[in-house]
């Protein structure tokens, strides 16, 4: 059995998400997703996740492609976490080209193209900036 691991903060849940979590599953027979946690996200970019810990990870475990979801603690023990799932392949957005080639020693690395005009970022932005859209 071909295990695969990847990790993200899967916030605001959108069709990109939805693409690599289903070409992931594909490259194995177990899909194991790590949330990156609040206080994880918070450090990476500055701000907490729209949704809650909690909620990204009832969102991750719905689909239907991801056998298990566990909470990122640290960028620092994904090794950690390649090691306890067994996992056979890391991947990951192509954003992160090169920044895991590390752990090629313990896995397969393998770097996805993302979805294009996708981003959480920019709809969070969008939904910022467009007055029809301010729930207030």
């Amino acid at each position: 059995m071909k295990k695969i691991i990847t990790f993200g903060t899967f916030d605001v849940f959108h069709v990109g998400h939805v693409k690599i979590l289903q070409r992931a599953a594909a490259l194995g027979d177990h899909l194991t997703v790590g949330i990156s946690s609040d206080a994880l996200n918070k450090s990476k970019k500055g701000r907490f996740p729209i949704y809650s810990q909690q909620s990204r990870m009832e969102i991750i475990a719905a689909m239907g492609c991801v056998d298990h979801v566990f909470v990122e603690e640290s960028l620092e023990l994904k090794g950690q976490y390649i090691k306890q799932f067994e996992s056979d392949a890391l991947v990951m957005g192509d954003d992160w080209k090169g920044k895991f080639d590390h752990f090629e020693s313990q896995c397969e690395v393998i770097y996805m193209p993302r979805t294009p005009s996708v981003s959480t970022t920019e709809i969070i932005e969008v939904v910022r900036t467009t007055p029809d859209l301010d729930p207030g």
